[in-house]
């Protein structure tokens, strides 16, 4: 009898568990194991280090990883991969340590692992959600293939200061635009479930305010309203949660005079408490040790105050590992302080599935099978050609003929090493397709192309060893500057087109590459100069990480493509636009300014009580030596047709709760050829409570029209897309009079007015 009761019992307890929801069931499996935990081995939980096997992106290397890993004191290692790295190191965790607990394996995998995507600066350029999640899933699928399952990205720092290095890694200067594509970055990387083999958890950074650094000089302070905050730079971080991001990595910066990594307004009330954010928070590299030199303390101190703050893991810095043992016997910290950390850290691996099985991510077959295949090749070339943005073509310089002889000129034209950009740390240089390479590739035999590289990116060797100091610095030819544009004439002089390729080196831009220059650096204003002279038709592309101010390039040359860092297939994909294989369609995310004089300058301002509106300039709000506007607004693009647009017709010109008001307009390609066209829609709120901005974007569409087609394009406007955060940060539409703009960028539209009634 009493064997049948524990039967019954134990059958009643089963069918109880397998009842649980998934959630139950994690949470019960993490507190079952954390019971057995010692409190050093919690503790371990939140160390995340790096041997240094890869590629380290940062100044430090951790000491006695393997050994710490044996004493279950790491949570988690970045900077290797590969299955057998990885094997490796998580054989270490659940063979060795005592309760096998397996170890989380990240990288910043930014804009692709081995398949290297356009920067995410030039992606965004696409305006294409659909192409942008599609970047992400291929990242994750070669991610996952090399042993990982942790991306350090999306990073959606707002940016509007080109001289910031790190705007290369974002999408650009718009709140509305850039919440679209944190959503599908993270939905890109993490899919519908992280437990699949494919799927990584993704970590949105930096949180938050990082692209507003003063002066764009990176690890900089940020300062700025809550107002500021919560309307312009804060809605991508939590677009980012809302779709289910599993981490966030905190910031370098300060808010409030507290920086990041240990702001509990930041880390707790915003992030957990307002926005219910679940998962786990990591610093970035070092930056809970970093608190010192912002004057926070001793190591101690600032460890318990990032604890304290909400942070889980501890990038690097082991302040963690050293001090909460003793800040938790002084009382600095508390004990469910740790556990809610080490219980964050944990659910993140069951929802990976590491602990089913610690080496699902581990495949020797798959990297053969799943990276740097023709298909994500493909791919990468078809979001090159995308990201790309026509800003000038004058006669109709483009396309090129599939004829004739083209010189090619510039140091950037047959230079395997900068085609991949900034923070493509796993990408292979030697795999990647030159410019030579790629007009060669698209135009056939009928094309002669002759080559001079025209000049250095840079001419100074102190400043191409500061550019790349873990690498080999950029090439400096042994040639004079002057030689070099000499030879670059003579061979122009034999061409019936020139192209030019010209820009920054790939490591010019990204973490801590900060400029007070935005010009063209080395001589190759100079070799542009020189070629226009020639009288030959002239097409410079460029290639850069961030809004270059070259207003002189745009007076000088008749065709200016920008073509950003394209990364692996870059040579192919420009020759595709240049040849006219794929006509542009990319638009500007962020405004080019025509002098660092103007930055910030963005779309969305606000007007000053003296604003500039034509007439005389005294004593408005201007400069005496330039104009207000940008060289190329947000939103901008050509295309090799013309788009024209009719007037804006509103289905009603009242809203009221609950209603809404449909916004059409008729869009004609007027061109000879079939292109692709992003139609904006901009809303200006004429009164509020506080001063709104100009504009702001609140929709977009992505259409193609043949040659002649006329298409009518409709957006669908609601009392929520009038919504802003108030001086109280109450999230408000405020009746009132509203004007809508539609058009081709943020600057060249047609509008119409409505008014919001309650």
């Amino acid at each position: 009898m009493p064997r049948i009761i524990l039967t019954v019992v134990g059958l009643f307890f089963l069918i109880k568990l397998s009842a649980q929801t998934p959630d139950a069931k994690m949470k019960a499996y993490v507190a079952s194991l954390m019971s057995k935990m010692t409190l050093e081995e919690k503790i371990g939980q939140l160390n995340l280090v790096t041997p240094g096997w890869g590629v380290p992106t940062g100044s430090v290397v951790s000491k006695g990883v393997e050994d710490n890993i044996r004493k279950g004191r790491v949570g988690g290692l970045f900077g290797i991969f590969g299955p057998d790295k990885v094997r490796q190191a998580q054989t270490l965790a659940v063979k060795e340590s005592r309760l096998h607990i397996p170890l989380l394996f990240g990288l910043d995998v930014i804009h692709g692992h081995k398949t290297i995507f356009p920067i995410p600066l030039a992606i965004s350029c696409s305006w294409d959600t659909v192409l942008i999640e599609r970047s992400a899933r291929i990242a994750a699928i070669e991610a996952t293939a090399d042993g990982l399952c942790w991306v350090f990205s999306p990073m959606v720092d707002i940016a509007r200061d080109p001289r910031w290095g790190r705007i290369a890694e974002g999408s650009g200067e718009d709140a509305y635009l850039g919440s679209k594509i944190a959503r599908a970055m993270v939905k890109g990387y993490q899919g519908n479930d992280l437990s699949k083999d494919n799927t990584v958890l993704a970590c949105v950074k930096h949180f938050a305010l990082y692209g507003a650094a003063e002066a764009g000089r990176d690890y900089n302070t940020t300062d700025m309203s809550r107002i500021r905050m919560y309307n312009e730079y804060l809605p991508p971080y939590k677009a980012a949660v809302d779709a289910g991001v599993g981490s966030v990595m905190s910031s370098f910066n300060e808010i409030d005079g507290i920086p990041a990594t240990g702001n509990r307004w930041l880390l707790t009330t915003l992030l957990r408490n307002q926005w219910g954010f679940k998962g786990m928070v990591v610093s970035d590299y070092t930056s809970v040790n970093e608190m010192t030199a912002h004057g926070l303390g001793d190591l101690q101190t600032v460890s318990a105050l990032a604890l304290n703050a909400g942070l889980d893991m501890d990038m690097v810095g082991e302040g963690f590992l050293t001090t909460l043992q003793k800040s938790l016997k002084e009382g600095k910290v508390t004990t469910k302080q740790i556990d809610d950390a080490c219980r964050r850290i944990l659910e993140a691996k069951y929802k990976l599935g590491l602990f089913d099985d610690p080496y699902r991510y581990i495949n020797d077959d798959r990297p053969a099978k799943e990276i740097l295949t023709e298909e994500n090749r493909k791919a990468a070339r078809e979001i090159a050609v995308r990201s790309m943005v026509l800003l000038k073509n004058d006669r109709q310089v483009l396309p090129l003929k599939k004829t004739g002889t083209i010189a090619l000129i510039g140091p950037l034209a047959d230079n395997h090493s900068e085609m991949l950009g900034t923070w493509a740390v796993s990408g292979d240089k030697t795999k990647s397709v030159t410019i030579k390479q790629g007009l060669q590739n698209v135009a056939g035999n009928a094309v002669q192309i002759l080559y001079a590289k025209g000049a250095n990116i840079t001419d100074d060797t102190a400043f191409a060893k500061r550019i790349s100091p873990f690498a080999e610095p950029t090439e400096i030819d042994a040639r004079s500057p002057d030689a070099l544009i000499q030879e670059a004439v003579e061979t122009a002089g034999k061409a019936d087109v020139v192209v030019a390729v010209v820009g920054e080196a790939a490591e010019m831009s990204g973490e801590s590459a900060s400029r007070t220059s935005l010009d063209l650096p080395g001589s190759q204003r100079r070799l542009i100069e020189a070629l226009a002279k020639t009288g030959k038709p002239l097409v410079v592309v460029l290639m850069n990480g961030r809004p270059l101010a070259v207003p002189w390039l745009h007076e000088q040359v008749p065709a200016l493509l920008e073509a950003w860092f394209a990364g692996t297939e870059a040579g192919n994909a420009i020759a595709d636009v240049l040849f006219g294989n794929y006509n542009p369609s990319g638009k500007l995310t962020t405004s080019f300014p025509r002098n660092v004089g103007q930055i910030p300058v963005y779309y969305n301002h606000k007007n000053t009580g003296r604003p500039y509106e034509g007439g005389s300039p005294k004593f408005k709000s201007n400069y005496l030596d330039e104009v207000n506007e940008p060289l190329y607004p947000f939103g901008y693009g050509l295309s090799y047709t013309t788009f024209t647009y009719d007037t804006v017709k509103l289905s009603q010109t009242v809203l009221r709760p609950g209603q809404s008001i449909t916004a059409s307009i008729m869009v004609k390609n007027a061109g000879n050829v079939a292109g692709e066209e992003t139609v904006q829609l901009y809303i200006r709120d004429l009164v509020g409570s506080v001063a709104r901005p100009v504009k702001e974007l609140k929709g977009f569409q992505k259409i193609q029209l043949n040659a002649g087609e006329l298409k009518k394009v409709e957006f669908t406007i609601t009392e929520n897309d009038l919504k802003f955060y108030n001086s109280e940060l109450k999230y408000v539409a405020e009746p009132g009079d509203f004007k809508v703009f539609i058009g081709t960028n943020s600057r060249d539209v047609r509008e119409a007015a409505f008014r919001l009634v309650k």
